[in-house]
C-alpha cells in the first residue's frame, strides 16, 4: 500500500505512470452496518473519478458490491454503482466490480449482467479456481464482458474449487484461452490478467499471438508495490499494464482477515520482500 488517504494513491498512481503504468484504484472495506457507509463509499469514488482525471490520470475503479451495502439492500447498491459507471464514462475510465466470497458469485454475476448491458465501459473480476467460472465466463458473452481474472484468494470448499495449485493454473489458463478467443471474434471486450504469476502471463501472450492478438490486448493488472521490476519489463515489452492501488484506513483487518481466510497468503506476502 502507498498510504491510507486517497493523496497517497494518487501520488503513486502518478509514479506508476510515468513508467507507462496505468493505475487501477480500490478502497480497502467490505460489509457494512449502515446503508449510509455505502452512500459515502459511493461518494468518495465519485472523487476518486474526478480528482484522478482532473490530474490526467485516466485511473480505473474497482468496487466491492457489499461496499456499497449489498447485503443490507442490494437494489439500492446496485444503483450506486450505476451512477458510478456512468462517472466512470463521462470521465472515459472504466468501473469494475470486484468478486467476493463463492456466496456473492452469483448475485455479483447477475449484477454485472445487468449493469454491462446499459453500461458498456464495466468490468468484473472473476475468481479462476472456482469449477464455475468457465461456465459464467461463457454466460456473460451476449453483453461483451470485460473479466479481470484472478486466482481467487478465498479458502473456498472442494467442492466447488480447486485447491492444489497446479489445478488452479491449468484452470487459469484454461479461462484466459477462452477469453483470448473471446477478444479475438469480439464477444469479449478486455481480458485482463489480474496475476502476478509471469509464467502464466508468457503463456496466455503465447496464445494471444496465435489468435492474431498483439501484446496490447493482453493486459496485467498487479498489485502495487509487488513484482514492480515485472510491471516495467512487460510494460517496455508493449503489454497494456496497470497497478491496483489500494489503500483506506481498513487495510489492517483486511489483511488479517486475508490471512485467516488462507494461510498461503502469508508465504505470497512474505516473498515479496525477500530478495
Amino acid at each position: 500500500m502507498p498510504g491510507e488517504t486517497l493523496d497517497d494513491a494518487i501520488a503513486a498512481a502518478t509514479t506508476q505512470q510515468a513508467a507507462g503504468i496505468g493505475s487501477l484504484f480500490t478502497l480497502l472495506g467490505e460489509n457494512l452496518t449502515s446503508i449510509d457507509e455505502g452512500d459515502a463509499v459511493a461518494a468518495h469514488y465519485h472523487e476518486v473519478l474526478a480528482r484522478t482525471t482532473a490530474a490526467g490520470l485516466g485511473t480505473e475503479i474497482s468496487v466491492k458490491l457489499t461496499q456499497l451495502g449489498f447485503d443490507l439492500d442490494p437494489e439500492h447498491a446496485e444503483r450506486l454503482f450505476r451512477e458510478l459507471a456512468l462517472a466512470a464514462d463521462e470521465a472515459g475510465t472504466w468501473a469494475w466490480i470486484d468478486m467476493e466470497g463463492s456466496d456473492y458469485v452469483e448475485a455479483t454475476v447477475a449484477t454485472y449482467q445487468r449493469v454491462k448491458a446499459d453500461h458498456p465501459d464495466t468490468g468484473l473480476a472473476m475468481q479462476a479456481y472456482l469449477h464455475r467460472t468457465p461456465a459464467d465466463v461463457e454466460r456473460l458473452l451476449p453483453v461483451k464482458p470485460a473479466i479481470r481474472l484472478v486466482k481467487g484468494a478465498y479458502d473456498e470448499p472442494a467442492s466447488i474449487a480447486y485447491r492444489r495449485g497446479a489445478d488452479v493454473d491449468a484452470a487459469y489458463l484454461g479461462v484466459t484461452v477462452a477469453m483470448l478467443k473471446g477478444v479475438a471474434a469480439g464477444s469479449v471486450s478486455r481480458c485482463v490478467l489480474g496475476t502476478h504469476d509471469t509464467e502464466l502471463i508468457a503463456q496466455a501472450a503465447r496464445h494471444a499471438a496465435a489468435n492474431g492478438l498483439d501484446r496490447a490486448k493482453v493486459e496485467v493488472h498487479m498489485l502495487y508495490g509487488i513484482r514492480a521490476d515485472q510491471q516495467r519489463r512487460l510494460a517496455r515489452e508493449g503489454f497494456t499494464v496497470k497497478t491496483l492501488v489500494a489503500y483506506g484506513t481498513f487495510w489492517y483487518p483486511w489483511y488479517v482477515r486475508r490471512l485467516a481466510e488462507r494461510p498461503a497468503n502469508l508465504l505470497f506476502a512474505v516473498r515479496q520482500i525477500l530478495p
